[in-house]
């Protein structure tokens, strides 16, 4: 049996972004605006510092979406709040 899962767990999410790094798409659904951005920068001090690119976003089908992407991997994960 599984243990018990966090909160609020990243997941991964393809997301296509345009030329200016804001998500256009995220799991093949457009991006109706970006609400919100932020950075997010964390344990500087760590052998691991956090760092993450946060985008709050509205989608075309209603919805409100919260992804972020880590500049360092590249990688998109959504979020929910």
């Amino acid at each position: 049996m599984p243990g018990p899962r966090r909160l609020n767990e990243p997941r991964p999410v393809a997301v296509r972004a345009g030329d200016d790094g804001a998500p256009r798409e995220v799991a093949a659904a457009a991006v109706e605006a970006v609400r919100e951005e932020w950075l997010v920068e964390d344990r500087w001090w760590t052998p691991r510092p956090l760092r993450r690119h946060y985008f709050e976003l509205a989608m075309a089908d209603g919805r409100a979406l919260t992804v972020f992407r880590e500049p360092g991997s590249g990688r998109w994960y959504r979020q929910r709040a």
